[in-house]
């Protein structure tokens, strides 16, 4: 897949890898649950303390190969969530998963039908929100000027939508099956993977099982900080790109040929890219400027774009960089393509952010162009900032009450560095197993989705498993498929630190050759940041 699949896959990337098998209710939840009301009678007001909620409309949907026949409701919770539900007329059994959503939202993408693991699909009702605004054309996900002055629409995206969706759509469902759902999940990625988080932390009971991919849990830093990073380090003078997309198949290939060996496979990836440690400047032209080496100049900005943000004093402003192996993926979010309009996706971000939703309502704003890499600068983001992250070490109430975490990042990700992801888990957990959060490193794979040898990856149904059957995700198996959809790899990966060792028989390309194995050092994820201070700080709820 190419790397310009941006919000097109955050936004649907687990709505696209999830299929419906007609069949019978499963043992898991019982015997399928039919409606006790008509459809079309839910479109009416529900009043709920702080979530005052209307349903606009509620029509029954034929069954088609993909999905069963179900009641489709669209509404909104006050002031202007909209959300749309989808509701299993023969088929359900008593499931509830509400999808994340990605970029800046700012649209309702329809929820598709999830395959738990279990002998169908169909039994999920399955929900989706735009978290309280409509993004502006022609972007929308990456649009962020309907909060510069607008701070009931800043509340619903930064701490409210999802939790007062749950709660709107769990009485619908009661409404329109008798009783609410069995089980609740939750799951997204990049910013839904935030709300994940988010969820867990500040809404503990919302959820029984919640599936957080690539988290922008670091909000404000991420947001206002690094994507700027990544604008500024590779923009000449003249607003040109330093590094060009034409460069980056060489820079890849010459990262392979230093490290890919070093995990014990020659495999086409880096199973830990924290092992590498390329210099660019080995890349640097001999002769003319050539796609098969770079400038010095090029070779300065990929050295940055591999090195965290820091301040003049070399204080970390975020906890990580781009990884080495993951340099394809640049172009598009980091390098302009005629896909992106000729900008890269993290300037818009950044300058959207830092513009109309980084500060507070009526306080100087900043932009990509003149933010400065300070910790004042870092400072000044923080007050709207840790509205947005979901940072809080304290998951107690959700662990008991039986809440199951399961965490995972792409290592190629060039989004949001998964070292972050590491930070907080290690933070987190202590760097003790635990027995009710799991966290799965993905090699090769993009943001969210897509990648060099691996381009999926969804821990769904081992979460599922975990929740109603008690068994703990020790593997989840990541797959590659080319552009036709062919599947051409298999891998699998274990719950981190383990990782996978080639046994020595059989295929590379396939999951069955290969076994779990302890690090090979003592994990040290830990970072020291500028927001060191960032995860003591509890966020805002809401009712």
């Amino acid at each position: 897949m190419r790397p310009f699949r941006i919000f097109t896959v955050i936004v649907t990337l687990t709505l696209a890898t999830t299929t419906f098998t007609p069949g019978a209710a499963t043992a898991a939840t019982g015997p399928a649950v039919r409606p006790v009301t008509a459809c079309a009678d839910l479109v009416r007001g529900f009043t709920l303390p702080g979530a005052p909620t209307h349903v606009a409309s509620a029509a029954v949907v034929a069954a088609t190969g993909t999905d069963p026949e179900y009641c489709g409701v669209q509404g909104y919770v006050e002031p202007a969530v909209r959300f749309e539900l989808r509701l299993p007329t023969k088929t359900y059994a008593g499931r509830y998963l509400q999808y994340g959503c990605g970029g800046f939202c700012g649209l309702v993408n329809p929820p598709a039908f999830a395959d738990c693991g279990l002998p169908h699909g169909g039994d999920v009702a399955v929900a989706a929100t735009d978290d309280g605004h409509v993004g502006h054309t022609p972007a929308v996900v990456d649009d962020g000027s309907w909060g510069a002055n607008d701070q009931a629409a800043r509340n619903d995206f930064e701490f409210r939508a999802p939790h007062v969706v749950s709660r709107a759509s769990k009485a619908i469902i009661q409404a329109f099956y008798g009783a609410p759902p069995k089980k609740s999940y939750f799951t997204g990625c990049s910013d839904g993977g935030r709300e994940a988080l988010l969820l867990a932390q500040r809404y503990p009971a919302d959820f029984d099982g919640i599936d957080a991919g690539a988290p922008a849990n670091y909000w404000g830093p991420l947001l206002g900080v690094y994507q700027t990073w990544l604008a500024r380090v590779n923009t000449a003078a003249d607003g040109s790109p330093i590094l060009t997309a034409a460069k980056l198949p060489a820079l890849h290939a010459a990262v392979l040929a230093a490290c890919d060996r070093l995990d014990g496979l020659t495999d086409g990836q880096l199973d830990d890219p924290r092992a590498c440690h390329f210099d660019p400047a080995k890349l640097t032209c001999t002769g003319a400027d050539t796609p098969s080496c770079l400038t010095p100049a090029q070779a300065a900005a990929a050295r940055k774009l591999y090195s965290p943000p820091t301040d003049a004093h070399g204080t970390l402003l975020y906890p990580g960089g781009q990884q080495p192996g993951s340099e394809l993926s640049w172009a598009g979010w980091i390098i302009g393509t005629p896909e992106t309009g000729g900008f890269p996706f993290a300037r818009n971000l950044a300058d959207n952010y830092l513009r109309y939703l980084g500060y507070p309502i009526g306080a100087p704003a900043s932009t990509v162009d003149t933010f400065a890499f300070t910790k004042a600068e870092f400072d000044r983001l923080t007050p709207v900032g840790v509205r947005y992250d979901a940072l809080n070490l304290d998951l107690s109430a959700f662990r008991d009450r039986g809440g199951k975490l399961v965490l995972w990042h792409g290592w190629a990700d060039e989004a949001i560095p998964p070292t972050g992801t590491l930070d907080y888990y290690q933070r987190l957990t202590h760097g003790r197993s635990q027995d009710w959060a799991r966290l799965f490193m993905v090699p090769s794979l993009y943001h969210c989705g897509g990648g060099t040898t691996l381009t999926e990856f969804d821990p769904l149904r081992e979460l599922v498993a975990w929740v109603e059957r008690g068994t703990a995700p020790t593997r989840v198996t990541a797959t590659g498929r080319d552009a036709a959809g062919n599947v051409t790899r298999t891998r699998p990966v274990f719950a981190y630190p383990q990782r996978a060792v080639y046994d020595g028989t059989g295929s590379v390309d396939d999951a069955a050759s290969f076994r779990p194995a302890p690090p090979t050092s003592p994990v040290r994820d830990v970072v020291d940041w500028a927001g060191n201070g960032l995860y003591a700080i509890p966020g805002p709820v809401a009712r």
